[in-house]
């Protein structure tokens, strides 16, 4: 579980994120939209431990700054850091290692088949497409075998056939009981993964809503009605 509560940060003079609340449940996929400017990569970025902060932020329970929350919490940022004189396999090795992830070396090579990665394990990081490096952050995250996942446009810069499979990962690991955030513009890529939905306006979450309450109404049309049809 992933709860938010009374978060605030400020840039000097400027509140980006204003007492926000929120919770993602085990087992739930849970989508973080707003209009650019809202607050959201705040939030984000405070989740992942990248920015002080205000209030209180809690994984499966236990306080996000510790390294017990850390060790069951995976993040995909928006643009992915590469070690540049790493290959891709070693990059997920080095992140096994790191977390003493119990992933077995069966389970990586599926995982890089999955994402087509297979054939690159060798590159380094520096000679790696946007794409690529997408895909190596989105297999870095799942070595973790994480309790609760961020991931921020994780689906930007992917071909087609990696977002099928990412989404067929989010389904995969909702089954399992993982905790899923993401944080994006391409509503017509998470209208089949969403569980509960928070919409950020002016450093607020305006909106929260779940999949049952809103029936089959259009993720889109939920969406500008609340936001007054920015984006």
């Amino acid at each position: 579980m992933l709860a938010i509560q009374n978060l605030s940060k400020s840039y000097g003079k400027v509140l980006a994120v204003d007492q926000v609340s929120f919770f993602v449940p085990d087992g739930r996929v849970g989508i973080l939209l707003g209009p650019n400017g809202a607050g959201k990569s705040t939030i984000i970025k405070s989740i992942a431990g990248l920015l002080r902060y205000n209030g209180e932020i809690q994984i499966q329970g236990i306080p996000a700054k510790t390294l017990d929350a850390k060790r069951c919490f995976a993040y995909v940022p928006e643009i992915p850091n590469m070690f540049e004189a790493l290959t891709v396999r070693e990059h997920i090795e080095y992140i096994r290692h790191a977390y003493n992830s119990g992933i077995t070396d069966g389970e990586i090579e599926e995982m890089l088949r999955r994402y087509e990665m297979e054939d690159k394990q060798d590159k380094l990081g520096n000679e790696l497409s946007k794409g690529m490096m997408q895909k190596v952050s989105i297999c870095c995250a799942l070595a973790i075998k994480p309790k609760v996942i961020l991931l921020d446009e994780p689906m930007v810069g992917l071909d087609p056939k990696a977002i099928k499979e990412l989404k067929e990962t989010v389904l995969e690991l909702r089954e399992q009981g993982v905790t899923v955030l993401i944080s994006t513009h391409m509503l017509e890529m998470v209208e089949d993964l969403w569980d509960v939905m928070f919409v950020m306006e002016k450093s607020h979450i305006i909106g929260s809503y779940t999949k049952e309450e809103v029936g089959g109404k259009d993720l889109d049309d939920l969406f500008f009605e609340l936001t007054g049809g920015k984006r």
